[in-house]
This record gives structure tokens, sequence and C-alpha cells, in this order.
């Protein structure tokens, strides 16, 4: 299933997905995380040290790659080249399992060793020089966005994507490709304010949402937020030793969490779990159409001087019996 993890900047939202994560990994899930933030910080929050985070490959410098995969032998797609992060897939597209390898994991995925097990970490990359005042950050997770297009999933394997800050999610279709939405949220008024836009904007596509309280201190805290939030507050974090020994680098084994958030984030999975029976695959593929339509015209046709809504395959639909069928080369 695919979890995404948002929040105003600051909020703790790569703290949490990294624990969500660690979590999995001690339950014997197969977990693909994917840092989809402009401020690259989920590699350190597993345990990465500055040398080999900086080592990490970006997605967005192997996209030329990932198009070549992905693509197939689709008749609809002319070349590489005319895919755009929104491009569907259809009959004759290469799929991507979270438990296998291929040619797009061995270049863009690295593996991450925690105290439980091991997982996929897949990253955009950070803005570099040559970005600076030319480029936007959501061309760099355009990558992200192609390859949750072309993802078969299934209920007890995760993708847990770190998500960049704030409404800037709503930059591109790629909210709508999660089982499950936690929006993290400190008890103040300004991240109230961010999950009332969150959820206003997601509200005509169908996201499941649920709230994740962080940094509550007391039960006036705790009641501000049932208040303000209401049935959407699944579960509370409050103060951790652990993590603040991880946030210096120096964790102890995860096994010595705090057992009241030890049973916070097991709330998490099995809110996600839950919501795994609700995937409605038409849908899912019904609004990967309906954004790359958009995309097309909005600036797609003319950057690739192709008509791309010719890529859609009308008849298809994905789902995991697609997955069983696709070319494995």
């Amino acid at each position: 299933m695919k979890i995404a993890f948002v929040g105003k900047g600051g909020s703790g939202k790569t703290t949490l997905s990294s624990l969500f994560i660690r979590h999995l990994t001690a339950n014997e899930a197969p977990v693909l995380a994917v840092d989809a933030d402009i401020n690259q910080h989920l590699s350190a929050a597993l345990g990465l040290d500055d040398e080999a985070s900086a080592a990490l490959p970006a997605m967005g410098a192997h996209l030329p790659l990932i198009k070549d995969y992905l693509r197939g032998s689709n008749p609809r797609i002319s070349s590489p080249e005319t895919m755009i992060k929104t491009t569907p897939p259809g009959r004759g597209s290469r799929l991507l399992r979270i438990d296998e390898d291929n040619p797009v994991y061995a270049a863009c995925a690295r593996r991450v060793t925690l105290d439980d097990g091991e997982i996929r970490l897949m990253v955009t990359g950070p803005f570099t020089e040559s970005d600076l005042g030319v480029a936007c950050y959501h061309s760099k997770v355009g990558a992200v966005e192609l390859c949750l297009n072309h993802l078969v999933d299934g209920p007890e394997e995760f993708v847990v994507v770190d998500m960049t800050a704030g409404s800037d999610s709503f930059a591109s279709g790629m909210f709508t490709r999660f089982d499950l939405t936690f929006l993290v949220a400190e008890p103040t008024r300004k991240a109230v304010s961010v999950y009332r836009q969150y959820k206003e904007y997601a509200r005509d596509f169908g996201v499941a949402l649920k709230v994740v309280g962080n940094k509550v201190r007391d039960a006036d805290d705790l009641a501000f937020l049932r208040t303000e939030i209401g049935d959407d507050l699944l579960v509370t974090v409050g103060h951790s030793d652990w993590v603040r020994a991880m946030e210096k680098g120096r964790p102890p084994r995860f096994e010595l969490l705090e057992a009241e958030n030890r049973l916070a984030l097991q709330s998490l999975q099995d809110a996600a779990e839950d919501s795994y029976p609700d995937r409605d695959w038409e849908r899912y593929t019904r609004q990967m159409v309906h954004f790359h339509l958009k995309n097309a015209e909005s600036w797609g046709n003319e950057k690739t001087g192709a008509d791309l809504a010719a890529q859609v395959d009308p008849s298809y639909v994905l789902g995991e019996r697609c997955a069983e069928v696709a070319p494995a080369s």
C-alpha cells in the first residue's frame, strides 16, 4: 500500500516517516521509502551519515532510464522523450513491484540497513546550484510521480513517501497516488490551518486523510487538537528521548523506543492496512488519466511536440493482474 506523510514545515513529518518505516521493518513488512521533500532529511532520520546521504542517486538524474524502462513495448508511447511525469501505463508498459529487482531500482534505489532489517530508499535529490533561480522543485518530483503511476503494490507491502511541506503537495497529481495520507500537525493554529487547507483541496478526489498529532505535551494540547480536528485525529505523539538521541545521530536500538510511541506507530499501521480494502483501481487509474490530460493540455503537448492524450489506453485499468502479465525485460 502507498502511504504519504504531509504537514507544515517543521511539524515533524520526516521524523514520523522514519519512525513508521522503522516500525514496518520491525514488523517484517517490505518497504520502499521515498524522500520527495525539498529538504532531503529522510536519509539522515534513517541513520545515514552526511557522506552516505550525499552519495544517494537522485531520481531526476536518471529520468531517461526510468522512462525508457517503464515505456516497455507500449505502442501508444512513440518514444521515451514524449513521456511526462503523468504518463499513465497501458498495455505493453513495464510495471514496478516493491520487492523485486529491476533497472530502475538498480539506478535509483539503495539498500539501507536498519535495526530490524533492510529497506529500499529512493530520493528526488536536493536543489543544485544550477537549479537556483531557474528550476521548480516539482520538476524533480516528476520521477516519483511517474514511478508511482507504474507501481503495483500488495496489501502487505508499503511505499512510504515523505512529501514536500504544506499545500505544495498539490502542485501535481501525486497527492492522489496514496491509499492513506498522514498529515502531521502540532497543536497550533498554523498547523490546523494547513490541515484544513489540505482537506479542502483533497475533498473532491476522495483522498483518505488522517491526522497525527505531534509534539503533544499535555491534556490541553490534546483537547485543542480534538476540538479543531475532530474524527480525523487518529493518534498523538509526545516527547521522545529516543527521537532526541536520533536527532543527535546517536539513536539506541529501535526496540527501545517508548512503549506509547510504539503503540502510536501500530495505530498508523492498523489504519493503513484498514484502508487497503477500499482501494479502487478503476478510480486510481481514472485520476491518473485526469491529471495526465490536464498536464498535456497545459504544457506537455507543447513541450514534447506530441498529442499526449493519445498515450491513454482507454481500456486499461492498473491493478495486480497487470503486473502478472507485464514484460519483465
